[in-house]
């Protein structure tokens, strides 16, 4: 029996991206394609086979201990991109913000897809193994209230839910802007003692 079961989801790529910096500052700059490593996206600097632990992690690691990177790339839906602005009182928010590596269009509640879900280009089989959920975090607040004053404190709440999830590369490739990427879901029931 396999493992991961296809589904008829597919995800049409809309923007691509690259945060450069991060120390510099989490926006994102947007790129036609991306080519992909192990390592992750080329000039990504949430790149690199492994990171050291942040706060998503600390009741597993202390602070800065050096980890596997499941935290390449960051995938937002322009579905939950756009209901984040509307909640926030603004028309559009634009993915830099997020410090986005990828948006999608086309598969619904896009955020809450099963952890160990393929993400996997059509036409070059590039694949991306999806970590978990991305949480709402202050980085992206401070990024939002330089381009819209007063509203960086409203994104917490907005984005409760909607702020994408976190990813890494299992087959190498190339990803470019149209591409269409096909959900596969692992083939296993949901966890009843949660």
């Amino acid at each position: 029996m396999p493992a991961l079961v296809p589904t008829d989801h597919i995800a049409e790529v809309t923007w691509l991206g690259v945060t450069p910096d991060r120390d510099a500052a989490l926006a994102s700059v947007a790129r036609e394609a991306l080519r992909l490593s192990f390592a992750g996206p080329e000039g990504e600097a949430h790149g690199g086979l492994t990171r050291p632990s942040d706060s998503r992690v600390l009741a597993q690691y202390a602070r800065g201990t050096e980890i596997r990177n499941v935290r390449q790339l960051s995938i937002l839906s322009q579905e939950d991109i756009d209901a984040i602005a509307a909640g926030m009182g603004l028309e559009t928010l634009a993915p830099t913000v997020f410090g986005a590596t990828m948006v999608v269009r086309g598969i619904p509640d896009f955020t809450r897809i099963p952890p160990s879900s393929r993400l996997q280009d059509e036409q070059t089989g590039t694949t991306l193994t999806v970590d978990m959920e991305n949480l709402p975090c202050a980085l992206v607040s401070r990024e939002i209230e330089a381009v819209h004053p007063g509203r960086g404190k409203a994104f917490k709440p907005a984005a409760a839910g909607r702020r994408g999830v976190t990813a890494w590369v299992e087959r190498e490739g190339e990803i470019r802007l149209g591409a269409r990427l096909r959900l596969h879901i692992p083939a296993q029931p949901a966890w009843p003692h949660r």
